[in-house]
């Protein structure tokens, strides 16, 4: 039988479940980071084992587990589905030398995935992906492996439970008393995902009250096309808003690495301005400095609140593959992408959408101010953001043709602006001469094209736009 190609994109490789995402196919990833393991490594080191709440996830991750303890590891297997954030936490406090997660993150119910992590719970840099990918055999017939009940009886597999020792982590990074005590009407979506149980868990106890909806186990995510928190994915959590009363909606998307934020009139506050809220926060309430590490995809209010806190400011491509390396490499105060992942200084160097959605919970508190009135604040401050994406599937047959336009294109104007300057770096995005930009970039794990705007004036987003899909012949 002819192998299944695989291919690592952003944060590991993701598939069709029975399609080509198979326990034949997980345990062949599995091998391939075994191997890269040994290598860079050492072999009888611990490595962790999580997974979500999708089809199957936990019997994936055993499968996983199965094959890193026949490599000679100590596989430290998660007893639940858990957030991505707790288990690169869990890497650092058991001194492992790595981690598989078997999640799809924000993708659709019929995918699954195997995310990889290294030492310090953070992405893999592209090289050490490219040398783990040519690490996987083309089958799985003589992979190594150790049987889960033969594991669990020898002690080369081990459950554990992340969730404690990633609490106290928290706690020391934001005053959850503070919270607790703010009698806030706060509103959860966990969107099916592993979000789920975690605010109230963080926060129950005193006059705030903490709901939840979408937080049970549903791998075909009614209510929603994915776990992926932007309209209209958001839609019902959004509109229960308004129908509690809540203060504010926070979502986290199915492996909780991700944030979205809903004002308390049930609209959705998008990730650049959730990013610039974050950074205020924390340069401004906290009077914390360091560096701000942004991918090219995400917004200008962080080059405005550098320079008026007089801090540096790193860009890198799209993925937190170049956001932890560069974090790691320059102490930052916090990093992240127009996604909605962030991570933060003092913590592991890897998306969290539990604690981003505390932080903003704190601002609240801190700034005894509504969602609404807080991006008012930031706006007076820097001025405005307005910000718009949309994803267009394409054929495999389609990419070639559509990147060659991106990459010949070379516009004077677009939205009836200015463009000053092209930076291809990742994706091919056009500045703008009111600071804003639109950027066309293929996605790395998806057959998508998206088309992405930031300006300053509302009227102008949807002209920026336009005129990007006609760059690539889809307009």
């Amino acid at each position: 039988m002819e192998a299944v190609p695989i291919k690592f994109g952003t944060d590991g490789w993701r598939g069709r479940i029975a399609d080509n995402y198979t326990f034949s196919s997980v345990r062949r990833c599995a091998d391939g980071f075994a191997k890269y393991l040994a290598e860079a490594e050492g072999k009888g080191r611990p490595v962790v084992v999580g997974y979500d709440q999708r089809f199957a996830s936990e019997l994936f991750a055993a499968a996983a587990s199965e094959v890193l303890a026949g490599h000679g590891f100590q596989v430290l297997l998660t007893q639940e589905a858990t957030p991505t954030p707790a288990i690169s936490h869990a890497v650092m406090e058991h001194g492992a030398v790595g981690a598989v997660n078997i999640t799809a993150s924000h993708n659709p119910p019929a995918d699954n995935g195997f995310k990889v992590r290294n030492r310090y719970g953070a992405a893999i840099g592209p090289q050490n992906l490219k040398r783990i990918e040519n690490f996987i055999p083309d089958t799985a017939e003589h992979v190594a492996k150790v049987r889960l009940n033969e594991g669990l009886n020898s002690g080369s597999i081990t459950y554990i439970d992340p969730g404690p020792a990633y609490v106290a982590k928290i706690e020391t990074l934001v005053d959850l008393d503070r919270i607790r005590n703010a009698g806030l009407n706060v509103l959860i979506d966990a969107m099916w995902g592993n979000g789920a149980g975690w605010f109230p868990r963080l926060l129950d106890g005193a006059s705030t009250q903490v709901s939840e909806i979408h937080h049970e186990r549903n791998p075909v995510f009614p209510e929603m096309s994915r776990p992926e928190p932007i309209p209209p994915n958001v839609d019902v959590g959004l509109s229960t808003t308004v129908e509690s009363g809540a203060d504010v909606l926070v979502i986290t998307d199915g492996d909780a690495d991700r944030v979205g934020i809903g004002d308390e009139r049930g609209s959705f506050i998008d990730q650049l301005r959730v990013y610039g809220l974050l950074a205020y926060y924390l340069l401004e309430v906290r009077g914390e400095r360091g560096p701000i590490v942004k991918t090219l995809s995400t917004t200008y209010l962080l080059l405005k609140l550098a320079e008026m806190y007089d801090v540096p400011i790193y860009e890198t491509g799209v993925g937190f593959k170049y956001v932890a390396p560069k974090m790691l490499e320059v102490d930052a105060l916090i990093g992240g992408e127009e996604s909605g992942g962030f991570a933060f200084r003092g913590h592991v160097p890897e998306r969290d959408g539990i604690l981003a959605g505390l932080y903003i919970l704190d601002m609240m508190v801190q700034l005894e101010r509504k969602p609404s009135e807080l991006i008012q604040l930031l706006f007076d401050r820097v001025g405005p953001s307005y910000y718009k994406r949309i994803d267009t599937p394409l054929e495999a047959s389609e990419r070639a043709e559509k990147q060659a336009l991106a990459e010949s294109a070379d516009p004077d104007q677009i939205g009836g602006l200015k463009v000053t300057s092209v930076n291809r770096t990742d994706g091919h995005k056009f500045e703008l001469e009111d600071g804003g930009w639109l950027l066309v970039r293929f996605s790395g794990t998806e057959p998508v094209v998206r088309v992405y705007c930031e300006t300053t004036e509302e009227q102008r987003v949807d002209p920026i736009l336009a005129d990007g899909l006609e760059l690539i012949g889809l307009q």
